[in-house]
């Protein structure tokens, strides 16, 4: 039998909730200048809510906050901010409270990653991917945390699911990931008596985004080193499914719905290779490098031609 060919979706969430259920409602999202996140943020702004997003490089945040506004009719504020610096981060929120007065939903979505086995992986490099994605999340749930406490809202952290298993060139993100699922969990603990929820979203692969380019390994004639086995689903996710989700996470109906960790993969990580040719790789892991390398300039370059 033949497998079932990809397929994009037809339902948005604009088309099953009420386009008003976020009216009046305020977003704080870290990394939502591009990729999943950007897409998160669309979606609530499509349901009535205003926004702030957060990153580093401020020419893509304010072309971003742009598009978001002219797609939902909301207001998007960009903020310059380095995750990793808690007085960065809670000068972001200061600005957000200048502006809307209030912070309703958080989504820790600030990220890094790379293609790297451990013996090549610098201490530098580990320290950064921790910082970004757990420190940094910690950092904007404790600068967000009074808001969310008065407006009793809820948060959403971006995860993956490479860490539920041990994945070769991903040490520094399984470890990063994995605290970012167990911080998860207190949080929803300890501030739920408040009316505080938190969640996890992981996507699987996510098409169309500038991670999942750069995470699928390539050789220099862009050929897949390791095959896309279909997700059982029958196709790649999309950054509108990741979107969806989070207009139901965040809306009332999902009220019971905290300390979870809801895998976005179309049941993908139940079949899924390792993201590199194993062992091979792991063997020759030099060799494998230069493979990268090569592939790399010619995304770098692929990108460069699209400014």
């Amino acid at each position: 039998m033949a497998p079932t060919p990809y397929v994009q979706p037809v339902s948005k969430s604009t088309a099953v909730f009420k386009d008003d259920i976020f009216k009046g409602k305020v977003l704080f999202c870290t990394g939502g200048g591009s990729g999943i996140c950007k897409g998160m943020t669309e979606a609530v702004m499509r349901h009535g809510a205003n926004a702030t997003i957060v990153g580093r490089k401020f020419d893509r945040l304010t072309a971003a906050a742009k598009e978001l506004e002219s797609l939902t009719g909301q207001v998007c504020l960009p903020v310059q901010a380095d995750v990793r610096k808690p007085e960065s981060i809670r000068e972001a929120v200061r600005q957000t409270i200048e502006k809307f007065g209030r912070i309703d939903f958080v989504i820790n979505g600030a990220a890094g990653n790379f293609l790297a086995p451990i013996d090549g992986l610098s201490e530098n490099a580990f320290r950064t991917v921790i910082e970004i994605d757990l420190f940094g999340s910690y950092h904007t749930i404790k600068a967000t945390l009074p808001y969310v406490r008065e407006s009793k809202g809820a948060y959403i952290n971006v995860s993956t699911t490479i860490q539920y298993h041990g994945t070769a060139y991903q040490a520094h993100v399984s470890a990063a990931k994995a605290g970012i699922d167990a911080l998860n969990r207190v949080v929803a603990v300890e501030e739920g008596p408040r009316g505080v929820r938190s969640n996890v979203l992981a996507p699987g692969p996510i098409s169309g985004t500038e991670g999942m380019e750069r995470l699928t390994a390539t050789d220099e004639n862009g050929q897949l080193l390791v095959p896309h086995e279909p997700a059982p689903s029958g196709r790649m996710g999309t950054v509108e499914d990741c979107g969806s989700f989070t207009v139901f996470l965040f809306s009332e109906v999902a009220s019971y719905a905290s300390g979870g960790i809801f895998v976005l993969d179309g049941a993908h990580e139940n079949i899924r290779n390792q993201m590199v040719p194993y062992p091979e790789a792991v063997l020759d892991a030099e060799g494998f490098k230069k493979k990268l390398a090569q592939a790399q300039e010619k995304i770098d370059a692929k990108a460069k031609s699209k400014l």
